[in-house]
């Protein structure tokens, strides 16, 4: 079975071949829709898409194993690559780690990877106003 660590909750945890990482942190317990740098993150707790891939608060870094992990959809794409135009968060494809970040609820696990949920964005970064 493949392995998840969870970097800043330091949990590792044993899930089945395929399983949606949004799905595997709610039953630890662990909150994927942290909002943006921690603000909001009770609220999207309940408020979110629940697993669609629309609002982009369950944000999570792969940072080891993503090769692990299925590739990224199309709307991880519009999400963190390109500038959506009808997405109501169009600043996500500006803010770094687009090649490492990921949905969680899009996210498919096929072998061991370490995540870092809630991963921190740089509103003031070079790439943010580009």
């Amino acid at each position: 079975m493949p392995k998840v660590k969870f970097i800043k909750e330091n949990i590792e945890i044993d899930v089945p071949e395929g399983a949606s990482l949004r799905k595997e942190c709610g039953r630890v317990s662990i909150n994927t829709n942290q909002g943006f740098n921690g603000f909001g993150a009770t609220l999207n707790k309940f408020m979110n898409c629940h697993g669609l891939g629309m609002c982009g608060t369950c944000r999570v870094n792969i940072t080891k194993g993503a090769e692990n992990c299925n590739s990224m959809t199309a709307r991880e794409k519009m999400k963190f690559k390109y500038l959506p135009v009808p997405d109501p968060l169009p600043c996500m494809a500006f803010v770094g780690n687009e090649d490492t970040m990921r949905l969680a609820c899009m996210v498919r696990v096929h072998g061991d990877i370490e995540v870092e949920t809630g991963p921190e964005i740089d509103l003031f970064g070079e790439n943010f106003f580009s």
